[in-house]
């Protein structure tokens, strides 16, 4: 009689946790090698956009249909194939031999993140049914994801001094080579119990309107924001949306309920995740662009300055549920976004003149309120969502978390490149400065010294990359401000959606 093995619950989670932490892992190494990147390819600001942008595109449009195709067809086996394309997506990013190949790689490994991801945290969920050792478990995979956030920027540091920015991506095949293996040895397969139809209308639609935007957002700061090629993005980006929530209203097993959103404190919940992902989270990618380009420190030494921002990420949810005994969920909230709100404020304030002291305690502050929401997003979703559709209101939480994260990017460098051109051309005396200013500022943003400092006398070099580097910190100052007073905006819109009662349908 054939025995069967019984694998421990523990090794199951710290697996799928490991899957997950991946995705983390990667977006945050990357963010310290972009300015590497940049300089080796002599890559435009728009092709350092891209990096990160077809990365978080393909994740964010992939992750609810990703959750479907491993409920119907297997989350182990689609878990292997999430691992096996990120592999191979890891290996053709570092081997690029262009910035154009290295986004297309990028977008790739994007497709790979989501199947990584949705099955990974489908078999958490598979596998913990009891509350106490769900809360166990979900517990535990915070503290690996809150780990891997701390830990990323420091590793991307010593990668990018050490070994070259190529090796940002290299080191995934061999991680990944153990997740496989553990995956074989420690997952059983698993279904949904009821399939759950895919919906090829809305995942080309929702597809359509977030590339459609993020091409009008990238396109519009290095072309002109009035220009038809921008235009043209925000135009499809807007159409397809509306398309998409036309679709998913008249179907009888639509990707995402649109009628959910009848409920003003869904609305609430969902908010405050964009927020949390446009106004913290992102900070993850954006904030070593001001440590390496704007305050001019290396890439060892910025990936340990990171850790501020990281450490109150990791601790604050701890804090929100000691804050849980005495605020409801919408007062932490609010206050999250508060908290967040004051340190985009203050670190903004700090970038203005390349001040570390202030700049250092903005960022904690902005970890500090990132942490409150982190867990608080979620549940503020799934507790308002009735039982039968918690799968679809996780796939949606997750989808607006990185939806988040995509546009607030592309917004907030855009704005950090149109306002490095407008101080940039706010400076020139002259016909021909003026000229060539649009190409300095271009080369400002990316953190393309050589470029920048080609043709200038030794002696002329040291001030003049001063002096890019204070325009690079008071350019990232304006993001700052308006991820500042987004954050505080929803905190308003939020506090007025949550107390909101449900209607009747």
């Amino acid at each position: 009689m054939r025995r069967t093995r019984t694998i421990p619950p523990i090794f199951v989670l710290l697996t799928a946790s490991t899957g997950c932490a991946m995705t983390v892992m990667d977006t945050n190494i990357v963010a310290m090698v972009l300015p590497t990147i940049a300089r080796d390819f002599g890559a435009s600001f728009a092709d350092i956009q891209w990096v990160v942008s077809a990365y978080v595109l393909c994740f964010a449009s992939l992750l609810l249909p990703a959750g479907a195709i491993s409920d119907r067809f297997g989350r182990k086996r689609v878990f292997l194939c999430g691992i096996t394309t990120f592999i191979l997506a890891s290996l053709l990013c570092g081997l690029a031999p262009s910035p154009q190949m290295l986004y297309l790689a990028r977008a790739f490994q994007g497709v790979g993140a989501a199947f990584l991801l949705a099955p990974a945290l489908a078999i958490i969920g598979h596998t913990f049914h009891r509350e106490a050792e769900r809360n166990r478990a979900w517990a535990i995979w915070g503290g690996v994801m809150g780990l891997t956030m701390v830990l990323s920027p420091v590793l991307g540091g010593f990668i990018d001094h050490y070994l070259g920015w190529r090796w940002a991506f290299f080191v995934n095949i061999p991680i990944c080579a153990a997740l496989g293996l553990a995956v074989v040895l420690f997952i059983t397969e698993s279904h949904g119990e009821a399939e759950r139809r895919l919906d090829p209308a809305g995942i080309v639609l929702f597809t359509t309107a977030m590339f459609g935007l993020t091409w009008g957002l990238v396109q519009g700061q290095s072309q002109g924001w009035t220009t038809l090629v921008s235009l043209a993005g925000f135009v499809i980006g807007i159409c397809a949306l509306l398309a998409f929530i036309r679709v998913e209203g008249i179907q009888r097993q639509p990707m995402l309920d649109v009628r959910m959103f009848r409920d003003p404190r869904l609305v609430g919940g969902v908010w405050a995740m964009f927020a949390y992902a446009t106004c913290a989270q992102v900070m993850a990618s954006l904030l070593p662009l001001l440590l390496l380009n704007g305050l001019g420190r290396a890439a060892v030494v910025a990936g340990f300055s990171m850790l501020p921002f990281a450490l109150a990420m990791l601790a604050f949810p701890y804090v929100g549920r000691f804050l849980a005994r005495f605020l409801s969920s919408p007062q932490i909230l609010v206050l999250g976004l508060s908290v967040t709100g004051m340190g985009n404020l203050m670190a903004g304030l700090g970038a203005q003149t390349a001040s570390w002291a202030l700049i250092m305690p903005g960022m904690v502050l902005i970890g500090s309120g990132g942490g409150l929401l982190n867990g608080e997003t979620q549940k503020a979703i799934m507790s308002v969502v009735p039982r039968e559709r918690a799968g679809m209101a996780s796939g949606l939480s997750t989808t607006a978390r990185m939806s988040g994260i995509l546009l607030g990017f592309a917004v907030l460098s855009g704005i950090l490149a149109t306002m490095i051109r407008a101080i940039m051309m706010g400076r020139c005396d002259g016909a021909q400065a003026c000229a060539t200013a649009p190409v300095q500022a271009d080369a400002i943003a990316a953190g393309d010294w050589p470029q920048l400092l080609s043709g200038l006398a030794a002696g002329a070099q040291t001030d003049a990359l001063e002096q890019a580097r204070l325009v690079f910190s008071q350019g990232f100052s304006y993001a700052l401000f308006t991820a500042g007073a987004f954050a505080l905006i929803s905190a308003l819109v939020i506090h007025r959606l949550m107390r909101a009662r449900t209607p009747k349908v």
